[in-house]
């Protein structure tokens, strides 16, 4: 188990959307919050009523990250890193450009690496910490409309279990990494994807608030474990498509009429919102 009362939180990502959200309830439940993201303006912004304490990160800069993480340290032990900054691009792998492909692998997946690399230099001379790394339910499954999205999410679940477990094959008993699995996230990541063909695997779930993933991230955060899908049904109904590619293809058109369905459904939701 980690707490508020072993260290700083850490949260990358965090001028907006889940990020912000990861942060605020971290900070609600004690934990004293370092936001980060490129935006500066941003998050120094949305660190202003939890504290006011926020950098300027760009996590494909690995040095930066380490600056950061010992930073954190300085400030009363680094207790906790959560790798939230990502990219979503949609559609066919072959409508993206090598730069784009890049960017999204150099964020989505080296960025994490980073960030969790520069936590457990602090973390595993400490003897204790704990990364949390936001991976999405399309780690766990190949998304159609979103490969390339989802291939740095695999890459990311791997390197995090694989790291745990070297970990405790180096004796590292104190010292932990978790990923968080949620569903569809109603973000400014989907708000412009209400019309777009390339995101339906994102509205075919639970469509989730920033908040509830947050405080299942709260939770997570004091009682570690390797892999949290959210919500957890979603999970073992996306890794059983994963044991069974044949099938999951063969499914792919009703993917696509789930994935209209659930965008109609926000559609009218986020409507309903601004009317009220």
């Amino acid at each position: 188990m980690t707490s508020p009362g072993r260290g700083v939180a850490v949260v990358t990502g965090a001028a907006g959307g889940l990020g912000r959200a990861i942060a605020a309830a971290l900070h609600a439940d004690g934990w004293p919050v370092l936001l980060t993201d490129l935006d500066a303006e941003a998050v120094a912004a949305a660190a202003a009523p939890l504290g006011g304490w926020s950098r300027t990160l760009d996590v494909r800069d690995e040095d930066a990250c380490a600056e950061v993480a010992a930073t954190a340290a300085a400030s009363g032990g680094l207790g906790l890193w959560v790798n939230n900054a990502g990219i979503l691009v949609t559609g066919p792998a072959w409508e993206h450009d090598g730069p784009i492909r890049r960017r999204v692998l150099d964020v989505n997946t080296l960025g994490a690496m980073n960030g969790t690399l520069a936590a457990l230099a602090v973390m595993r001379d400490q003897g204790y910490g704990h990364v949390l790394n936001v991976v999405s339910l399309a780690g766990l499954v190949a998304a159609p409309g979103e490969t390339v999205y989802a291939a740095s999410k695999h890459a990311l679940l791997a390197f995090s279990l694989g790291t745990l477990s070297d970990l405790r094959m180096a004796g590292q008993r104190g010292v932990h990494v978790s990923c968080l699995c949620p569903d569809g996230i109603w973000t400014p990541m989907l708000h412009d994807r209400l019309d777009d063909p390339g995101a339906l695997a994102s509205f075919t779930g639970s469509m989730l608030t920033p908040e509830r993933v947050a405080a299942r991230a709260v939770r997570l955060a004091r009682r570690p474990r390797p892999v949290v899908s959210l919500p957890r049904w979603r999970g073992a109904q996306v890794r059983l498509l994963d044991t069974l590619p044949r099938l999951a293809i063969g499914l792919t058109p009703l993917v696509r009429a789930v994935g209209r369905a659930g965008q109609r459904r926000q559609r009218r939701r986020a409507a309903r919102a601004d009317r009220g």
